[in-house]
């Protein structure tokens, strides 16, 4: 039995400290705020392990700087952080090269090839299996020429293995009525799926890692310097013989404290959940063109995708969060923006799509569990596994090498 502390009580490290403690480890779990708001809480819902391509794709480039100056637009930067988001961005150009996106959506495809078989288990686990909707997901297009700037993503995804149908305006109208008269084509995603709320699959979790005699500890994790020590901003300092790194978009700091660089920002996600929205969906909806989308929670209908850079302690936008909902009725005529529940979260992203997963290069007694992006719910349960089993000694389950810190040099 080894001691284990666990940076961060957001969905991966809830997932990893649950694995852990089930291996009969003593875990720590520290958090600032254990039961507070999370990113966890306000992503979309979606269960995305069709989603193997990466933010940044060849030719992309050229379509950034009309994004930033659209005031719908999928993507918002804060010029004054622009001078910090420099690295990252040069990284981002780099995985958008051609051979580096093959490279990056094989590494994604053998992450999320593993979903399923290790989601199922975990929602089982914390009672939350009838959470779990698997009925696929719809992308929406409103035009031809819309569905053919995606072409090379159909194709990436095609080509490792991801099954999807090419439909008519009519039969994506016909699988959700409420969808605008102006649709002209979409694509249906079997294989991907959605749970009730995320915030009830965290919660869950939490539960469950309480029950399991994880102890939680309610401050900051700051340093991990010193082997076996991890000091916390309370001044405390909890020994341990490994340390996860689950902290999200804070993990940078502690990595580098680690002795790792690593290319990590805030993708600040917003969305607006609305209580009463009087259309119905039945799936997660992706409005491709608009890069955002609808997904029917039991606490309402969810509008998210708005990304926006701005670093972690700029204060929310939430005009951002307002202008997905005057998006959405453009392709939900029908819906209802009265009562909409306003979120931001910091999404943890790396240049090139990968999560940072595994031991570190320099630290035999840290490991990394963050830089998920949008696929933290997605990945939860597989990250849980990986870490596990590392940790436990068991056999890797998969290369890791994709995901090691070591590959921001």
């Amino acid at each position: 039995m080894a001691r284990i502390a666990i940076a961060g009580g957001g969905i991966i490290g809830l997932a990893c400290a649950l694995r852990l403690a089930g291996d009969g480890h003593a875990v720590t779990l520290i958090d600032p705020d254990p039961d507070g708001d999370k990113c966890s809480w306000g992503n979309a819902g979606g269960i995305a392990n069709t989603e193997v391509v990466p933010a940044s794709m060849p030719g992309m480039v050229w379509r950034v700087p009309g994004w930033l100056f659209d005031p719908l637009g999928p993507v918002a930067l804060r010029w004054q952080h622009a001078p910090a988001l420099l690295p990252w961005l040069l990284g981002w150009l780099q995985a958008g090269r051609a051979g580096q996106v093959e490279r990056i959506a094989a590494a994604l495809a053998g992450l999320l090839g593993r979903v399923d078989a290790d989601l199922a288990p975990l929602l089982a686990q914390i009672g939350c299996i009838d959470d779990w909707h698997r009925l696929g997901a719809l992308a929406v297009y409103r035009s031809a020429a819309g569905l053919r700037a995606d072409r090379a993503g159909w194709a990436l995804r095609q080509c490792h293995g991801i099954a999807f149908d090419e439909i008519s305006g009519a039969e994506a109208r016909a699988m959700e009525p409420a969808l605008d008269s102006g649709i002209a084509a979409g694509v249906f995603m079997p294989g991907w799926s959605h749970v009730s709320d995320p915030k009830l699959i965290w919660a869950a979790l939490l539960a469950a890692v309480r029950a399991a005699g994880v102890a939680v500890v309610r401050s900051r994790a700051t340093d991990i310097a010193r082997k076996g020590r991890v000091r916390l901003a309370s001044g405390r300092e909890i020994a341990c013989d490994a340390v996860v790194v689950a902290a999200g978009a804070w993990s940078a700091a502690l990595a580098r404290s680690a002795g790792d660089r690593v290319l990590l920002e805030s993708e600040r996600g917003y969305n607006v959940t609305l209580p009463d929205a009087q259309v119905h969906l039945s799936r997660e909806v992706i409005f491709a063109e608009r890069s955002f989308v609808a997904t029917p929670l039991s606490i309402g209908l969810r509008i998210g995708g708005a990304a926006e850079f701005a670093g972690l302690s700029a204060p929310p936008n939430y005009a951002r969060s307002r202008a997905l909902g005057r998006l959405a009725r453009d392709y939900l005529p029908g819906v209802n923006l009265a009562g909409g529940r306003e979120w931001m979260g910091n999404r943890p992203a790396t240049p090139d799509s990968l999560p940072v997963i595994g031991p570190s290069p320099r630290r035999a007694d840290v490991v990394y569990a963050f830089g998920h992006g949008h696929l933290g719910l997605t990945l939860a349960a597989t990250t849980a596994q990986l870490v596990g089993d590392r940790l436990s000694g068991q056999p890797p389950k998969l290369d890791l090498a994709p995901f090691s810190a070591g590959r921001f040099g």
